[in-house]
């Protein structure tokens, strides 16, 4: 696809993202989009937010776990940019009008302390890379109408970002079973649905090596202090109420924050 092609992708979704409005899946527009072009269109739309000010921080990785992959219908992981502007923080109140169709995940997060890259990263150059993990909720939200996404649909629509909230119980991995832990995200102090960290790629550590390694095809590296998404240990969940969300890691921490109308 052309640079112009691909600006005008990156232009229909900031608009889209801007107003709050969604538009058609990109490939039925653009039917010759595929995941490589998805990419870069994502690129073009974090480049223009960090030259607006905005911070990258980190990566994310989506749609790992099965249940996942079967609730929007796709068959691979997405992936994207963690850019400052979408940090929220625990414990404070979110607008639902804010966003267009959210859903809630629950997930742990790693902070590094020293440079990850690939290829061929294993597991164990990412459990010598983390600094510390914090439990974290994931609202993702598409842009595309319906969520009625392919994979190339949701990597140029920046994996489906919405808001990240990071919890206050920093543990050191070692500290952590995070081959079994099991997670808990409730409603209005009503349990909603559970998982285990198990579903993320056996556990999440794995799939953050997964990450690195996909990523390196772009020549892209993580540096000290970024923040990495693994992806939920459990099906999302729709954000449509206002009332209170928890989230809770067995033996780990407890993360909350309100919706407002």
């Amino acid at each position: 696809m052309t640079t112009i092609t691909l600006e005008s992708v990156a232009d229909t979704l900031h608009t889209a993202r801007l107003q709050g409005q969604p538009v058609a899946a990109p490939t039925e527009t653009w039917p010759g989009l595929d995941a490589d072009a998805a990419f870069e269109v994502q690129k073009i739309n974090v480049q223009r937010a960090v030259a607006d000010g905005d911070r990258l921080v980190g990566y994310k990785l989506g749609n790992i776990a099965k249940v996942m992959q079967d609730a929007f219908g796709l068959d691979q992981p997405d992936y994207g940019h963690l850019l400052a502007s979408i940090f929220a923080y625990e414990g404070t109140t979110l607008e639902r009008s804010a966003f267009i169709e959210p859903f809630v995940e629950l997930e742990p997060a790693f902070v590094l302390k020293s440079r990850l890259g690939g290829p061929n990263t294993t597991v164990a150059d990412v459990i010598g890379a983390i600094d510390y993990a914090l439990p974290a909720i994931e609202i993702i939200d598409s842009r595309v109408k319906d969520w009625a996404i392919g994979l190339p649909d949701t990597l140029a629509d920046n994996g489906s970002t919405g808001a990240v909230l990071l919890g206050g119980t920093p543990r050191k991995v070692t500290e952590l079973t995070l081959s079994s832990t099991r997670g808990v995200l409730s409603f209005n102090d009503r349990e909603v649905i559970s998982g285990n960290t198990r579903n993320i790629l056996g556990n999440p550590l794995a799939a953050v090596a997964w990450l690195v390694n996909r990523l390196a095809a772009y020549d892209v590296e993580f540096e000290p202090g970024q923040v990495i998404l693994p992806g939920s240990c459990l099906q999302a969940v729709p954000m449509n109420e206002p009332g209170r969300w928890s989230g809770t890691f067995e033996g780990w921490g407890t993360i909350e924050f309100d919706v407002s109308a």
